[in-house]
């Protein structure tokens, strides 16, 4: 997993270009094909950033890891923006069946990701804190924005019945 990757920082690897990443997420679709809801984060999570770093030519230098942890990361972006804009659509015919009768979920759901987000990037600086500056810094803040974005995607997916 990525905990682990970050120990194993190679001194002799290549550098590594964003051109040269060897990313593909089918790794964590397939794992999380593979295994039951409650188990998808702690298990799939960095899977392909793992084969990434295996892949890529200096993969497991800490710009290649790098690379690698923000490639996954931005893949799960883009699963957390598909999952808020149909949890969005959804709540939002919710709130124009229930009228004024309740709170509106549109707005619970958009105060609820903006608090996550700045809840997100404080856990990942200090994670990276940790490093003092050093080069693992890179690879935790990044590990940590992987993370933190697949829980809350499959969080999302959660309350929409995806």
């Amino acid at each position: 997993m990525i905990r682990h990757s970050l120990a194993i920082l190679s001194l002799t690897s290549l550098p590594v270009s964003a051109q040269d990443v060897v990313f593909s997420p089918d790794h964590t679709l397939n794992c999380m094909a593979a295994l039951p809801a409650t188990a998808r984060v702690s298990e799939c999570f960095g899977t392909s950033a793992n084969r990434c770093m295996a892949d890529t030519p200096g993969g497991y230098s800490t710009v290649g890891e790098g690379a690698c942890l923000s490639e996954e990361a931005a893949f799960w972006d883009g699963q957390l923006n598909a999952t808020y804009q149909f949890l969005r659509e959804q709540d939002a015919r919710q709130d124009t069946e229930t009228g004024d009768f309740g709170p509106s979920q549109v707005e619970a759901l958009r105060e609820m990701q903006r608090a996550w987000i700045t809840f997100r990037d404080a856990t990942c600086a200090y994670e990276a804190s940790q490093w003092g500056g050093g080069t693992g810094q890179g690879p935790a803040y990044a590990a940590c924005q992987l993370r933190e974005t697949a829980s809350q995607t499959i969080y999302l997916q959660e309350q929409s019945g995806m």
